[in-house]
Order: C-alpha cells, then sequence, then structure tokens
C-alpha cells in the first residue's frame, strides 16, 4: 500500500464524503492525479481542497457530475475526454438508497439510475480512455454485501411489486457484480481490468442517511470510511496479474459471489438482456 503512482490518473465518482472520499485522498497521498466526481459543487470544492491540504498534492480536481442524469454523465464524460488524459483507474463508487420510490427527470427510478445506469454509463464512456492506459487500466465499482440476499432480475426498474428501497439496493448491486463479469469478458482484449467489491459495513453518511436504525444499533461497531475503502486502494494499487478481472472482492481477497442454497447462480444467465436494456436507455 505504500506503492507510488504518480502520473497515473483515477477518477473516482461520489468521491466528496465516505468511501469515495478516502479513496480520493488515499490516491491522492499515493500521489495519483486524482479527478473527483461529485454531484454538489461546494461540498465538492470542500472535500477537495481537504484532500490537498491532507496530502500535499496539488494534483486533485472537482469534476460536478450528477451521476442520475443520463444528460449530465454524456457532458462530463465528453468535457472530460478533451482533456485527452488516459485514464488509469475508474472507480465506480457513486451509490445511494432512496427508500422511496422516487422517478428523476429522465424518467428512471431512482437508485437504478445512479448505481446501475450511471455506473454502466459512465463505464462504458470512459473506455476510450481506460484503453489508451491499457494494460495497466481498470475499473473498480463498489457493490455491497447486499447483492447476496438477492437474484439477478430483468425488472431493473422494480415496476412489479410493492417498492422497497433496500431490496432495489441489493437488487443494484447484483447487478454491478454481474455486470462487472459481463465487462472482464466483453472487454478481455483491451488491456482492461474489471472488479467489484463489498467494503463491509461502513460508518458513512451514506449509511447513515439510508439507514438511520441500523446505523444507531451498530455505532461505533461498524467499519471507517477509510477501512471500507482499504480494498478498492488495494485493487488500484496492486499487480494486474494478481488479480482476477471480473472478480468480487472482499478484504483484499477474491470472494464468492453466490451464498449456498441462495439460488442465485443461475440468475446471472440474464446478463446479456440487462446489458441490451442499458445500451438502449443510454
Amino acid at each position: 500500500m505504500e506503492i507510488r503512482i504518480e502520473g497515473k490518473n483515477c477518477v473516482v465518482t461520489g468521491a466528496n464524503s465516505g468511501i469515495g472520499f478516502a479513496t480520493a485522498e488515499a490516491l491522492a497521498s499515493c500521489g495519483a492525479t486524482v479527478y473527483m466526481v461529485c454531484r454538489n459543487k461546494e461540498k465538492g470544492e470542500t472535500a477537495l481542497s481537504k484532500i490537498q491540504s491532507s496530502t500535499g498534492n496539488p494534483n486533485v480536481h472537482l469534476e460536478v457530475c450528477d451521476l442520475s442524469s443520463i444528460s449530465e454523465i454524456k457532458s462530463f464524460a465528453s468535457r472530460f475526454s478533451s482533456k485527452d488524459v488516459p485514464v488509469h483507474v475508474l472507480v465506480n463508487n457513486a451509490g445511494l438508497m432512496e427508500q422511496k420510490r422516487v422517478t428523476t427527470s429522465e424518467g428512471f427510478e431512482l437508485n437504478f439510475a445512479v448505481n446501475v445506469l450511471g455506473t454502466y454509463a459512465t463505464t462504458e464512456l470512459m473506455l476510450p480512455l481506460l484503453e489508451i492506459a491499457s494494460p495497466d487500466a481498470r475499473v473498480i465499482t463498489v457493490s455491497s454485501g447486499g447483492m447476496y440476499t438477492t437474484p439477478l432480475t430483468s425488472d431493473l426498474q422494480f415496476s412489479d411489486g410493492k417498492f422497497s428501497g433496500a431490496e432495489q439496493y441489493a437488487r443494484n448491486k447484483r447487478v454491478q457484480v454481474a455486470l462487472t463479469e459481463k465487462w472482464a469478458e466483453m472487454y478481455k482484449n483491451k488491456g482492461i481490468g474489471f472488479y467489484s467489491m463489498h467494503p463491509g459495513w461502513a460508518e458513512t453518511p451514506g449509511v447513515a442517511k439510508s439507514l438511520p436504525d441500523f446505523n444507531k444499533w451498530l455505532s461505533g461497531k461498524l467499519r471507517t470510511s477509510e477501512e471500507g475503502a482499504d480494498t478498492v486502494i488495494w485493487l488500484a494499487l496492486q499487480p494486474k496479474e494478481k488479480l482476477v478481472s471480473g472478480g468480487f472482492y472482499f478484504d483484499r481477497a477474491e470472494a464468492p459471489k453466490h451464498l449456498k442454497f441462495a439460488a442465485t447462480r443461475q440468475s446471472h444467465a440474464i446478463i446479456d438482456s440487462i446489458v441490451d436494456t442499458l445500451r438502449s436507455l443510454v
């Protein structure tokens, strides 16, 4: 974890707090040039100055983008592409758990828009810049152990049945793991590694807002944001030959994607149709 990565460009989404902030700060302390993608300009600027001050690294930049909006993601990707910088590490960290059904201005259920569609669109639109950084390029998606509880489903926007924010979040996180597998297969000749990971249960602003009772009940027992970000940093710094593209990681080791008797393994067979759906929405 003492590896220096000067000259490498890292893009971290949802970087103004929690695991995203801890990830951006750690990468900056390793000497990387870090681009923090944040929805809120003021919060982003505050986080940016904290990281520059704590790490002494001036090469930390803010990119403002609401990842629940496809049009904003396209605008950000176009802006960023004009910089013509290779992307060595893309960390898809931005995520949320909205308990009530909320629809975005573009007509998408909000959890799905950020966790699935935003992750998909950001990654696909960054592919040309990741290719420039190959063979060292990698995409790390922050999933959750919550995905163990649910199989993959084509009901991406939870149109059937009574809406549950917690269940939708778990479904979204399962999609991220299956998507990572699919990307590894689709782009295996492009020199890009794709990894998903579970940070453990960390005491972050997101958890406090989305699961207040859970957060209060386990206060002091949850991981810190830095502990949650540890495996993200580890994945960013490891030699790629030591990693398995398409793998799901927990505590610096590859972890199973399915629990015994959970009947989730076969569900990954529908990932192709899910990718077709996502492609049609971007």
